[in-house]
């Protein structure tokens, strides 16, 4: 089967998830966890997500985020390199953590939204982990139903506004409207060309879209290529190591240049090329 194409604009709406290398673990334990939730929070800042709920499992993760700047792609491989960067860190040992690249279904607003919100929270339930959805720790279901503090980066205000304009009242429909869902069958099944989960009308605009967007993307990539500085003039002022990494993360992040040529270029072996790319700047 083909490779779905990747469609990322201003205000889109994605169910993400990624999934351990050979069907392995991803999170060993709770510092794991906290440590990605961490890394989750400093990501949705940066490049301007909004994250409307999340389930760490033992073997993978669902996330579903707004991108108010349209950086999905760019913010997904900084969450998972630098917690893979960690992750390999602390339990000494090396590989890839992620199984190849994440699998990202762009998503409708309102009910379809709304749905797919509850099935991410349902997961633990679903695997017979969990008998309750409140009795899991690493979802957003209790933040959202207002039984634990919300995490900084998750924006529950949508969710909530859907069940009535008094914060309590709407908690307290949260809870029945994603206990009603134990059992359903997975929106998924609605799913469409891999990607796509809305009605017609949604998904006819989305395939526009995707029409154009190998076209669109090729264009960009090329004018982005032809007029990025040379990686001598990106490199000129370094003086230190600090500013060396910046460079090569400036190099590779924003004027695409891959982790060979700039490797090559400095006189560093791919792996540290990658590990520099992958981690996250402070600020």
């Amino acid at each position: 089967m083909a490779r779905p194409q990747r469609l990322e604009f201003p205000g889109a709406i994605y169910h993400v998830t990624s999934r351990g290398n050979e069907q392995g673990n991803i999170f060993a334990d709770d510092d794991d966890r906290e440590f990605f939730l961490a890394t989750l929070s400093k990501v949705a800042q940066r490049f301007n997500w909004i994250c409307h709920a999340y389930c760490l499992m033992d073997n993978h993760y669902h996330l579903i985020v707004e991108t108010l700047d349209g950086k999905l792609s760019i913010g997904m491989r900084q969450l998972n390199g630098i917690y893979t960067q960690n992750f390999n860190l602390r339990h000494r040992r090396e590989g890839p953590v992620m199984h190849g690249r994440f699998k990202a279904i762009l998503v409708q607003r309102d009910q379809y939204l709304l749905e797919m919100c509850r099935h991410v929270v349902l997961n633990p339930v679903r695997t017979k982990t969990v008998r309750q959805p409140e009795k899991y720790r690493w979802s957003s279901y209790r933040a959202t139903a207002g039984l634990i503090d919300a995490p900084d980066f998750l924006s529950n205000e949508w969710i909530l506004r859907q069940f009535g304009k008094q914060k309590k009242n709407a908690e307290l429909q949260y809870q029945a409207f994603v206990h009603a869902g134990v059992g359903l069958a997975s929106p998924l099944l609605n799913l469409r060309r891999q990607i796509l989960l809305g009605d017609d009308e949604f998904v006819a605009n989305m395939e526009a879209l995707l029409s154009d967007v190998g076209e669109i993307r090729a264009y960009q990539l090329k004018q982005r290529r032809t007029n990025r500085p040379s990686l001598a003039r990106l490199f000129a002022k370094v003086k230190d190591k600090s500013q060396r990494n910046d460079a090569i993360r400036l190099a590779h992040i924003k004027h695409l240049y891959s982790l060979n040529e700039i490797g090559q270029f400095v006189g560093l072996h791919f792996a540290t090329i990658s590990k520099i790319a992958n981690t996250e700047v402070e600020g």
